[in-house]
């Protein structure tokens, strides 16, 4: 499969670019950036062309990776799945429900694959748990905690603009929610949602399966705070999501690989963009709390 990344910056070039330019199923293809010269210098890097017109790289690609800011990455989703390319798109899926909509309405009409890169459910002891924790179906209550020290002066993700401006609710809630969800079920409603310190938010969800979570999320948390959490509390008694012994890399390979299965045989992988809307869906009606409180 020929693919193409859309994104040069620091994630893009320390998971997109050196998965999809190591991984044998994939030929990497090209670079498209919004800064021509940086999508210059990562396609040199990898020995790849780089693109200063997206629609060019989407007609010669059968799929593309993306590692943009949320309402970037959905309008360009839409035109890469218009264009018939298999998407593998980062978390959040888009910065609004209407924008998330569009990229589902999209990719289920031209019958592309997508995968959404949820980094914990993909990998391995993370998403065994995942899996084994979603058997059970006896589960009283849930607590996340995702707490991150993103903007101090060694993050390469400091000066990020859209981090800066959404927070942690859209930046890692959408991890909280990706290991919450296929454990208690869809969020029937987000029963309260308050502001901590800085950008700290709270969250109390109610779940279909008849469970309640909670959700404590910060990217500004001191750096001896910072950690993450889930708890799952139930009739089998108490268990915690293990930490994770694999990079990001490793993980991000293990989407590309869903993204061809995905592709070659139709079958939706749980991480797709319908999934990533439903996500998108929870994130704006917390939004929506925090804003009227």
């Amino acid at each position: 499969m020929r693919i193409g990344l859309l994104g040069t910056g620091p994630w893009a070039r320390m998971a997109h670019a050196p998965a999809l330019g190591g991984h044998e199923g994939l030929d990497f293809a090209g670079v498209w950036g919004r800064r021509p010269e940086a999508a210059k210098e990562l396609a040199d890097l990898y020995g790849t062309r780089a693109y200063d017109d997206v629609d060019a790289l989407f007609a010669d690609v059968d799929a593309v990776a993306v590692a943009l800011p949320p309402a970037v990455q959905a309008p360009l989703a839409v035109r890469a799945a218009r264009a018939g390319c298999h998407l593998l798109l980062d978390k959040p899926l888009a910065a609004t429900v209407a924008d998330g909509r569009a990229v589902v309405e999209a990719v289920e009409a031209s019958g592309v694959a997508s995968v959404v890169f949820f980094t914990a459910r993909f990998q391995s002891e993370p998403e065994t748990w995942i899996a084994e924790q979603a058997g059970a179906q006896s589960w009283f209550t849930g607590r996340a905690e995702w707490l991150g020290s993103v903007f101090t002066d060694d993050s390469p993700f400091a000066d990020s603009p859209w981090r800066q401006e959404k927070g942690a609710l859209w930046d890692v809630g959408p991890h909280a929610l990706s290991v919450l969800l296929p454990v208690l079920g869809d969020v029937r409603r987000v029963a309260a949602a308050a502001h901590g310190p800085r950008d700290t938010v709270h969250l109390v969800l109610d779940h279909a399966g008849g469970a309640s979570s909670t959700l404590t999320l910060s990217l500004t948390a001191p750096p001896a705070a910072a950690g993450v959490t889930v708890e799952l509390r139930g009739e089998t008694g108490v268990t915690l999501l293990p930490e994770s012994s694999e990079e990001v890399l490793t993980a991000f390979s293990r989407a590309a690989d869903a993204l061809l299965d995905a592709a070659r045989t139709g079958r939706p992988h749980p991480c797709n963009a319908r999934f990533g809307l439903r996500v998108t869906e929870i994130l704006a009606a917390a939004e929506g709390m925090l804003d009227a409180g």
